[in-house]
């Protein structure tokens, strides 16, 4: 599947709770770039492309927001609203994110580093390109 929900592993104990993130291990790829966002101002709506040759996987830190997917042929939303939970999102995947309250932080982990070049912005040619 070209995006999964997944359950990240928590280490509890008398302290708090901990969750350990490696590359090619719970993240499925090597991990070159990391972004994140937070104080969404007026809660905008975010993204609205998808990456040719990029993945990513998405931890909402703080708060939550909704993320919507759509990889051409199906188009699913999701709450992240958990630290231990992540969504993986493959390259050629449309992705929306909206939702916001005033305290997310959504953190990014990325394969690749940032090129303008690997961006999709026009929707319409996102779907030319996946089918």
């Amino acid at each position: 599947m070209k995006y999964r929900l997944v359950e990240l592993k928590v280490n509890d104990d008398h302290r708090g709770s901990l969750v350990a993130l490696e590359g090619n291990k719970e993240i499925p790829f090597a991990i070159k770039r990391v972004f994140y966002i937070y104080g969404n101002k007026e809660l905008q709506p975010r993204a609205g492309h998808a990456n040719h040759n990029n993945e990513l996987f998405l931890i909402c830190l703080n708060g939550s927001c909704r993320i919507t997917v759509d990889d051409g042929r199906n188009r699913e939303k999701y709450i992240l609203c958990q630290p231990q939970q992540g969504l993986y999102v493959d390259s050629n995947v449309w992705v929306e994110i909206d939702g916001f309250t005033s305290s997310c932080v959504l953190l990014a982990l990325a394969s690749k580093a940032y090129t303008e070049e690997d961006y999709i912005e026009d929707y319409e040619e996102f779907k030319r390109i996946v089918r």
